[in-house]
């Protein structure tokens, strides 16, 4: 990696919004791809100059503080690593809730708290990939919403705390993932992809607030699919 460009971690790299955001800041950023799938992470890593795979198992405390134990200055932390279980209150068992949190919410404000001196010496950018569940929970949603009305409360803390940082939290509709795919299928619904946002789309908006002037801080991004079935994701 080069020392002439800022530097940017992406957890959740392998696939979905996280790779397309890597690939979307490789043009301007070095970048770190966060992620268990180590084969996925080197081949992005080929396609993307500046880019290294960064391994890590994220609800792991002992292998998340010792991956992040060599980096000293970041410029972009994306969380877009995430968990999205469908299931009823009464069917949901105390496995998924704890699975829920400890990915969207326990995982993402551990990575945070270690590389927040990397961070700050840079004047760095957080950025949380929420989802549109961070405002409104429906039916069978009820552990992950929760997860990520979690998430929104965590992005505000930080933000508040760490005036010397900007924290974006970003908030999308149904985007076409494979994620997606498994949550029709738990609802027992169409999968439409013509109806749901594009990983691209969203990882351009992540772009977006990056490259906001510095007189701007984009605090909070909430994008919708231009059409797209019932409920939110």
């Amino acid at each position: 990696m080069t020392d002439a460009r800022p530097t940017a971690l992406i957890t959740g790299a392998s696939r979905g919004v996280g790779a397309a955001t890597a690939r979307a800041l490789s043009a301007t950023h070095d970048v770190l791809l966060g992620g268990r799938d180590t084969e996925s992470l080197e081949r992005l890593a080929g396609e993307l100059p500046g880019a290294r795979p960064w391994p890590v198992d994220i609800t792991d405390d002992e292998s998340l503080a010792a991956a992040c134990a060599g980096i000293d200055h970041l410029n972009v932390l994306v969380h877009s690593a995430g968990v999205g279980d469908i299931a009823s209150v009464e069917n949901s068992s105390t496995q998924l809730w704890r699975r829920t949190f400890d990915v969207n919410v326990v995982a993402v404000a551990e990575l945070t708290r270690l590389l927040l001196p990397a961070l700050r010496r840079a004047g760095g950018h957080v950025v949380m990939i929420n989802s549109g569940a961070g405002f409104n929970a429906n039916p069978g949603w009820g552990a992950y919403a929760a997860s990520k009305f979690a998430l929104r409360a965590l992005t505000d803390s930080l933000r508040a705390e760490e005036p010397g940082l900007r924290v974006t939290s970003v908030h999308p509709g149904r985007i076409d993932t494979d994620m997606q795919r498994a949550v029709r299928r738990a609802e027992g619904g169409e999968y439409e992809t013509d109806k749901y946002l594009t990983v691209e789309s969203v990882a351009a908006w992540v772009l977006t607030a990056v490259n906001a002037s510095a007189d701007a801080h984009l605090t909070e991004l909430v994008l919708r699919p231009s059409s797209s079935p019932r409920g939110t994701s």
